[in-house]
C-alpha cells in the first residue's frame, strides 16, 4: 500500500474579542491530521475517521468537512476523477470554539495540494477550505479557515471576497486556552445573536478593533490590553458558558492582556505578555471550572506562524 503523505491542520481562535468574522488567530495545538494516498479506485474516498470520541462523521465525501474542500479543489484543478483515499485523525474536540471543521476542511484542501505536488500556492487553497467548513454551519466566513491555513493573526478585511491580512506578532505574546468539557454548537451560539447594534456599541467595537490592529503592528501591549473589548457578542453569548465572567475575572487578575470567547465558545482564551503569565493565567482559569465541578482542558501556545503543514 501507498505510504501517501501525511498533514497537519491547527486549531484557532476566531473572533479574538473585538473582531467578530473578521479575525482570527492559529495556535500550535490541537489539531487535525490527514493521510492522503492515492488509490486504483477512481475518486476521492473516505477510509478512515479517528478521535471523534462517540461523535459520528460522515463518510460521504459530499458531507464532510474535508472531503467536500477537498473535492471542490480536485474539480477545480480537474482531478475529481483522480483515485485518492483520506484517512481523518480528529485530534481536537467538537463544538469547542476552536474551529475543528475549519482544521478538518483546511487538512483536506493541505493534503490533496500536496499529494499532487502543490499545483497551488497556500493562499489559494483558501477558497476551496471555506467552502468546505460552510457545509457544517451554514456560514461562509474565514476567521478560523484563514490562520489555520497561512498561520499568524489573520484580519478578513471581506469574507465574501476572501481579501485577508496577516497581522505582525508582538515578540512574546502568549496564549492560554481553557475548553471546559461543555459543547456548544456554532449555528446554536449564532442563533442567540441579535441583528441590531447601537451606533454606541458600533463605535466602540470598531475603536477596539483598529486599537487591536495598531496595537499588533506596533507592539503596544497596553493598546492590545485596552482593545481587547467585546461589547457586542461577548454579552450576548456569555450565559452559554458556565462561569464565564469568573473564568474571565481569574484571567485578568492573573495578568492576562484580555479575555474573551473563543470562536462560539465554550472554549476561553486570554492573550498574555509571555508563557510564564500564560500559564499562570491557564492555571486560574481552570481552576474556576474544577471548582465548579467542571472537567476542562488547558492549551499554552505562542500564535502558530506556519498554519497548515506537511508533516
Amino acid at each position: 500500500m501507498n505510504a501517501g503523505i501525511k498533514v497537519f491542520a491547527p486549531a484557532s481562535v476566531a473572533n479574538v474579542a473585538c473582531g467578530f468574522d473578521v479575525l482570527g488567530f492559529a495556535l500550535e495545538r490541537p489539531g487535525d491530521e490527514i493521510i492522503a494516498r492515492f488509490s486504483n479506485t477512481p475518486g476521492l474516498k473516505i477510509t478512515q475517521i479517528t478521535g471523534t470520541k462517540g461523535k459520528k462523521l460522515p463518510y460521504e465525501v459530499e458531507k464532510n468537512t474535508a472531503g467536500y474542500a477537498a473535492l471542490k479543489l480536485l474539480e477545480f484543478l480537474g482531478e475529481e476523477k483522480r483515485g485518492i483515499e483520506f484517512e481523518i485523525h480528529k485530534k481536537m474536540p467538537f463544538g469547542s470554539g476552536l474551529g475543528s471543521s475549519a482544521a478538518s476542511a483546511v487538512a483536506g484542501v493541505m493534503a490533496v495540494n500536496e499529494l499532487l505536488k502543490r499545483p497551488l500556492e497556500k493562499i489559494d487553497l483558501l477558497k476551496f477550505a471555506v467552502l468546505g467548513e460552510q457545509i457544517a454551519d451554514n456560514a461562509y466566513h474565514a476567521d478560523n479557515v484563514a490562520p489555520s491555513l497561512l498561520g499568524g493573526m489573520v484580519l478578513i478585511r471581506s469574507n465574501q471576497d476572501l481579501d485577508v491580512h496577516r497581522l505582525p506578532i508582538p515578540r512574546g505574546l502568549q496564549v492560554a486556552v481553557v475548553h471546559p468539557k461543555v459543547e456548544i454548537l456554532t449555528k446554536d451560539a449564532r442563533a442567540v445573536l441579535s441583528s441590531t447594534v447601537t451606533l454606541q456599541q458600533t463605535i466602540q467595537q470598531t475603536g477596539n478593533l483598529g486599537g487591536l490592529i495598531i496595537g499588533m503592528y506596533n507592539g503596544d501591549l497596553g493598546l492590545i490590553q485596552r482593545s481587547l473589548q467585546d461589547v457586542i457578542i461577548e454579552p450576548q453569548r456569555a450565559a452559554l458558558i458556565p462561569n464565564f465572567y469568573a473564568v474571565k475575572e481569574a484571567a485578568l487578575n492573573n495578568g492576562a492582556l484580555g479575555c474573551s470567547i473563543s470562536g462560539a465558545g465554550p472554549s476561553i482564551f486570554a492573550l498574555c505578555a509571555n508563557n510564564i503569565v500564560a500559564e499562570d493565567v491557564g492555571i486560574a482559569m481552570q481552576k474556576v471550572f474544577t471548582d465548579n465541578k467542571i472537567e476542562s482542558e488547558l492549551f499554552l501556545s505562542a500564535i502558530n506562524q506556519e498554519g497548515a503543514v506537511k508533516l
